[in-house]
């Protein structure tokens, strides 16, 4: 229970206490605040810099840790300010590019779009996904597809599976590659699930995904995704577990929280999950807009004027 006691946080982080030294947990100096405006007698420099792995797992009890999806630089750029962290998903087969579920994202595919939210953001860290079959064979093939993803600018990987997947956790932790878990719900296993269903729900199952929690900690995983489980259960492991879980279809109490970016935006249609909070209806803003353009197009309203252009002298 020791280890657990320290959880990861203990790898990546030396003590905070001294107010003069920067370190990986603690990297301001003096009191000067995280992306904090520093002024000079010559000139204003604003400092930004990317939210670390260290400060996420140091998170554990406090304030709750915000992450969601982005795939492009442009949402990856307006979801910057907001968040801590943003995943890039292997959901990107299902919301970009209308594949039936996440089965066939490749690697390639991972790299272009971390590259693509690396570049649109400044501020949030960047935690990329495995994509299935570039981990399971062995922790070296993991290793292999992890390089390439911190290469495009990750800073940390998240991958599926629980005690089965601890040892490649830890080849990965012991060579330098910060992992997510993601336990319960792994929608990679839907086959062998049945389909997108809760899990935990009767007692065996539970402790199975208690055991996996426990096993993802001690291999060095410095947070773990809990997904489509029973909330007693989620909130649970929470209690029980040294680093933080991040919560989708889970548990309030969770040590934060995920969600599908374009399922907030209201862009994935009427087929949302049950864990899902809708903030916007983006989806029949853009109908809206697509109609008035097809209109002003047929009515020869568009373009006007102001957006061609003429010689002067027949202005």
């Amino acid at each position: 229970m020791a280890l657990l006691e320290l959880g990861v946080a203990a790898r990546f982080c030396r003590p905070a206490n001294l107010p003069d030294r920067a370190s990986p947990c603690n990297p301001r100096l003096g009191n000067e605040p995280a992306g904090a405006t520093k002024r000079t007698q010559l000139s204003t420099t604003k400092l930004t810099r990317r939210v670390t792995i260290p400060e996420l797992a140091a998170r554990k009890g406090g304030q709750p840790i915000v992450v969601l999806t982005a795939y492009t630089a442009p949402i990856a750029r307006l979801l910057d300010p907001h968040v801590d962290a943003l995943l890039i998903g292997d959901s990107v087969g299902m919301v970009l590019h209308g594949m039936d579920d996440t089965l066939g994202v490749t690697l390639d595919m991972m790299v272009l779009h971390t590259q693509a939210v690396k570049r649109g953001s400044t501020r949030a860290a960047i935690i990329a996904d495995l994509p299935f079959g570039t981990y399971q064979s062995s922790p070296q093939q993991a290793f292999d597809a992890s390089a390439k993803l911190l290469a495009a600018g990750a800073q940390a990987v998240k991958l599926e599976g629980g005690r089965t997947m601890a040892a490649t956790i830890s080849f990965l932790v012991e060579r330098g590659i910060p992992v997510m878990g993601h336990i319960g719900l792994t929608p990679q296993s839907l086959h062998t699930m049945g389909g997108f269903r809760v899990q935990g729900r009767d007692e065996a199952a539970a402790e199975k995904i208690i055991d996996d929690a426990r096993a993802i900690t001690e291999a060095g995983a410095f947070s773990v995704v809990i997904e489509g489980v029973m909330e007693p259960l989620a909130r649970r492991i929470t209690e029980t577990i040294a680093i933080p879980t991040i919560g989708i279809g889970a548990s309030a109490d969770c040590d934060g929280q995920v969600l599908v970016t374009d399922d907030i935006l209201g862009l994935t249609g009427d087929a949302t999950p049950r864990f899902v909070q809708r903030y916007a209806d983006l989806a029949a803003t853009i109908d809206e807009a697509a109609r008035k353009f097809a209109d002003d197009v047929r009515a020869r309203r568009f373009p006007g004027k102001a957006h061609i252009f003429f010689p002067k002298a027949a202005q």
